[in-house]
């Protein structure tokens, strides 16, 4: 009979959260116009103009140094804005004239060690921020909240008996339950170890879209870059590089450092001669190119093609590493100053074969304006 009874009081409870979680957040506009910010004489920001549209995923990818998160803690308010102005739904959040507090810009931010407080149950640290509700309210909001990340049943328990992938699923909780117009997450899968960060992100993406919550991301993983934003921004030494879906930047790079962030490649240098440019591995078409223009070629490693059947180039295997599906192979060919690399499907290649042919899927080559 006491196991009746709680089972329908847990059921009561969970239809009660239920009808709290529709329409969980009013997703907002945040736009970057014209950022410039420094720390000290060291420019860490130049000129950004960028904007995530209501609903949004947005991730800012880029390597260490590229200015991702001080965009984050302008948008918080944790760092003032020096120049440019910041604008949540046209409203002006910070700028020549505004600058509000954290707290009343309807922005949420969750920090990449989670930041759970250790001496309070996972409920208290999802209600930590919920102090313009009742005791009561603020409870129904953090049990909403922790049941839609699906962490409810631990709601008394401690941050230290939860996994890394159940306390960044409470982390987010904490950071959804105010209901942010606009929620930023600083490397939130980093503290994960691999095999867990896909589940998780997916979990995490999953909840983002269920919530309905505008998102920008900040990641220097290309990969996780294009598994979670419906577009990304690319950034180096404090500038954009580009914009656009996961689609654009790898199929369309803007320059040489888009391109290599998105794939690895093989670089080589050339001249255009009458809209032919040449590399070790032959000839490429660069007929948008005029007649003497420098110019780099990015070649895409699994656009390299290494077979035993004499065809294209010839080349000599240096090196070979197995890594599972595929292998890494690395090739010498006459003229090239540097070994060529390729990736190519486990088992293709007999053991112990030394001389091989090379040639090059149209597909995966790019031109480039040399240092364009």
């Amino acid at each position: 009979m006491t196991t009746r009874v709680a089972t329908i009081a847990t059921q009561q409870t969970r239809a009660a959260i239920a009808r709290r979680t529709a329409g969980v957040t009013f997703a907002a506009r945040l736009a970057f116009e014209d950022v410039h910010h420094a720390y000290g004489d060291l420019p860490t920001l130049r000129g950004v103009t960028l904007a995530a549209e209501p609903g949004e995923v947005l991730c800012l990818l880029g390597p260490s140094g590229s200015g991702k998160t001080t965009l984050l803690r302008l948008a918080a308010g944790i760092e003032p804005l020096e120049r440019g102005r910041l604008l949540l739904n046209d409203r002006e959040i910070a700028g020549p004239q505004t600058n509000l507090p954290p707290e009343r810009r309807g922005i949420g931010l969750m920090f990449q060690d989670f930041a759970l407080f250790p001496h309070l149950t996972i409920l208290d640290n999802v209600k930590f921020g919920l102090t313009a509700l009742s005791s009561a309210d603020a409870k129904r909001e953090a049990l909403a909240a922790l049941d839609r990340v699906g962490m409810v049943h631990y709601a008394e328990n401690y941050p230290h008996a939860l996994s890394g992938g159940e306390q960044q699923r409470v982390a987010l909780a904490r950071a959804l339950a105010p209901r942010p117009a606009v929620l930023l997450m600083d490397e939130p899968f980093s503290g994960l170890d691999s095999r867990l960060k896909d589940s998780v992100r997916a979990e995490t993406l999953a909840i983002l879209r269920e919530a309905r919550a505008t998102a920008i991301v900040v990641t220097h993983d290309a990969e996780e870059a294009m598994r979670m934003g419906d577009r990304i921004a690319l950034l180096k030494d404090g500038a954009l590089v580009q914009v656009g879906t996961a689609e654009d930047l790898y199929h369309r790079p803007a320059n040489l450092f888009a391109a290599g962030f998105f794939s690895e490649i093989n670089v080589f240098d050339s001249v255009v001669s009458d809209g032919v440019a040449q590399t070790p591995l032959g000839p490429v078409a660069a007929k948008e190119f005029r007649h003497g223009s420098n110019v780099s070629i990015a070649i895409r490693l699994p656009g390299v093609e290494v077979t035993e059947t004499p065809c294209g180039v010839s080349a000599r295997i240096v090196a070979r590493r197995f890594l599972g599906v595929e292998e890494l192979v690395t090739v010498a060919v006459a003229g090239g100053e540097n070994p060529i690399d390729a990736r190519i499907r486990a088992g293709q290649l007999r053991g112990g074969v030394r001389d091989v042919s090379v040639t090059v899927n149209t597909r995966d080559i790019l031109v480039f304006e040399r240092n364009g």
